[in-house]
């Protein structure tokens, strides 16, 4: 069995779509996404509803990014802030708006059973962002740190390339599990077009809310595919910009 990561997705869902059904990946595939399927272009509601269809024939997990959590508080309790309307959330409200009491209580349902973290059987880790605990994600004392921390991804951008697992000061987060999966952080903020890999962490956010990509990571050989650029499939829009 292959097993792929999908990074960000935005709100991308003609990039999306253009990046699954390209690929022609074989039929037993797992594909774990990490996450941020809502806020930044203008189709966050065709997105999760092609998801919950692509879920039906395909072997999926979903993982819960920082926007999916802050949009099924809208969708389900009326919650919002200026901080999220400005950062995508106007954009998911106005996506939401066209759909049938029906199908956004099923969206909603797709929010709900969203997973935090996922382990597999080889002891690799997939989150959407990142974790303090040194004992690991599943000791969290507040368990949304997993969908909005940034210190995983930033320690390891600055960590010496050359440091020793068996040096004292080598990070006890990262000696837990055999390889990371993150989102959440562009890597085109340090310069990178394609997921990027800094000690064992792999990175699949290539600011597909921005002017970035969608891109797919295979866990094994680490293949990469990407979509377009999202933002030239959205023309009149300006994303997350």
């Amino acid at each position: 069995m292959k097993t792929v990561v999908v990074g960000d997705i935005h709100g991308g869902f003609k990039a999306l779509k253009q990046l699954l059904e390209t690929t022609n990946l074989p039929k037993d595939t797992k594909y774990i996404f990490v996450g941020d399927y809502v806020d930044g272009w203008s189709e966050s509601a065709e997105v999760v509803s092609y998801l919950i269809d692509f879920s039906e024939i395909n072997d999926c997990i979903f993982l819960r990014g920082n926007h999916d959590e802050l949009l099924y508080k809208y969708l389900k309790f009326g919650e919002s802030n200026p901080m999220w309307l400005s950062q995508g959330g106007k954009s998911s409200i106005k996506s939401y708006a066209k759909l049938s009491k029906s199908e956004k209580e099923k969206n909603v349902k797709f929010f709900e059973n969203l997973e935090n973290y996922y382990i597999d059987s080889e002891n690799r880790l997939f989150l959407h962002a990142g974790f303090t605990n040194q004992h690991g994600p599943q000791h969290e004392y507040y368990p949304n740190l997993v969908y909005w921390d940034r210190t995983l991804w930033e320690m390891v951008c600055a960590m010496d390339a050359a440091i020793s697992e068996e040096d004292d000061k080598y990070p006890k987060r990262l000696k837990l599990f055999k390889e990371i999966y993150i989102g959440h952080t562009p890597v085109t903020r340090v310069g990178f077009e394609k997921p990027a890999n800094f000690a064992n962490v792999w990175n699949v956010d290539t600011g597909a809310a921005f002017k970035g990509k969608i891109s797919m990571l295979a866990v094994d050989s680490k293949e990469i595919w990407q979509s377009e650029p999202v933002h030239l499939l959205y023309p009149n829009e300006k994303g997350r910009n």
